[in-house]
């Protein structure tokens, strides 16, 4: 049962058998080690996912940076994220959620702390920041995809966004080209099929 920091060796996630998830919880302030109001937890998708929950809202939900940093376990007792355990006494790894809801990879190494990981980063590591159709720029706007445009009725209440990106034109069952976009986040798992075999 961790509180606020995760140890090496200590497992974050979903305990299948025991129907228990293992999470992170803040403190309520820096002097307060009481439950405050932030907790991180691995969600059991078919991909797993950690998600930065506030007050029962989900606020930023981790992706590459934080994934290859952890060791994820997935078998049908367990879903876990957990540090490596090192045999080095002068260096030692742990991951801690800090009170105003942060999450934060620290080395000890020699007395002194390295930040290897800070989580989040910048407004496009919120959750659904921008709704369907549409991604978080290097300056932290929304902008629509390649073939939708702003309009429709506004999504306030469904997603973080004020507007929502509508099609341009109908839907082509003729065409047979995808889009490549860069740099950015997959989207969660939550409802949909992965066939991790792929690769």
């Amino acid at each position: 049962y961790p509180t606020d920091t995760l140890l090496p060796g200590m497992k974050l996630g979903w305990d299948r058998t025991k129907n228990l998830n293992k999470t992170l919880t803040s403190w309520a302030s820096e002097n307060e080690p009481s439950s405050g109001s932030y907790i991180f937890k691995i969600e059991n998708w078919k991909v797993s996912h950690g998600l930065l929950i506030s007050s029962g809202e989900t606020e930023f939900r981790t992706g590459r940076s934080y994934s290859n940093l952890v060791n994820i376990t997935e078998t049908e007792e367990e879903i876990s994220h957990s540090l490596n355990i090192t045999t080095n006494v002068n260096s030692i790894s742990l991951l801690q959620l800090t009170f105003p809801g942060a999450l934060r990879l620290i080395e000890l190494k020699g007395g002194e702390r390295h930040f290897l990981f800070y989580f989040p980063v910048d407004s496009c590591d919120f959750y659904n920041k921008c709704g369907d159709n549409s991604y978080c720029n290097t300056s932290g706007n929304c902008v629509c995809i390649a073939g939708f445009q702003p309009g429709g009725q506004y999504a306030m209440g469904l997603t973080k966004s004020e507007q929502k990106c509508v099609r341009k034109s109908q839907l082509s069952c003729q065409e047979k080209e995808f889009k490549k976009i860069k740099n950015m986040k997959l989207p969660d798992t939550e409802y949909t099929i992965v066939d991790t075999k792929v690769g």
